[in-house]
């Protein structure tokens, strides 16, 4: 017997209506529901990333986390062009799991000392946890609109996600090529 509210809602919920439009299904609506989550995820992702690079001991880190904020500004805006393709209200709607990476990221830098490597080690941490998050949303909304008929969407969500599999590339670079080794060494 089913008690929670989403198998409630599915068992009195059609699987697809009559006029036969794919908006009008449940999966349509939870893929929205989704969008609107990494929306809200991305826009405050924007608004840390300036503290994450002022935090950094490393040029490159700080660089590379300056370079990622644009990027991020981009993707609010793929995002923005994906919702009115779909004729829906660009909407966030508070993202648990970004929230959480995002005051891990907090966390790391009140814990660990100033214009240090281990600090920057922990950064990169947070950064490509966040990171794993992004690639994983993306890729499942990819898969998702493609399943719903709608290339035009998969297609920026896949320029979106392509973007941040490079973000994780550089930060594990940066972290390869000098900083955990100076971080073992402090």
């Amino acid at each position: 017997m089913a008690t929670t509210k989403t198998a409630a809602k599915a068992t009195t919920k059609k699987a697809a209506p009559k006029t036969g439009k794919i908006e009008d299904t449940e999966f349509h609506e939870f893929f929205v529901d989704e969008l609107k989550d990494i929306y809200w995820a991305e826009k405050h992702l924007a608004k840390a990333l300036p503290k994450l690079k002022k935090a950094a001991t490393s040029p490159e880190l700080a660089a590379a986390f300056d370079k990622h904020t644009g990027e991020t500004e981009q993707h609010i805006a793929t995002l923005e062009e994906v919702f009115s393709l779909l004729d829906e209200k660009a909407v966030a709607k508070k993202c648990d799991a970004m929230a959480g990476l995002l005051e891990e990221a907090n966390s790391i830098i009140s814990d660990t000392d100033k214009d240090t490597m281990i600090r920057d080690a922990g950064l990169i941490l947070a950064a490509q946890k966040v990171e794993h998050y992004e690639i994983a949303t993306y890729g499942t909304l990819r898969v998702f609109a493609q399943n719903l008929g709608r290339d035009d969407v998969a297609d920026l969500l896949s320029q979106t996600l392509e973007n941040e599999k490079a973000t994780d590339v550089a930060l594990t670079e940066i972290a390869v090529n000098a900083v955990n080794a100076e971080a073992a060494a402090e």
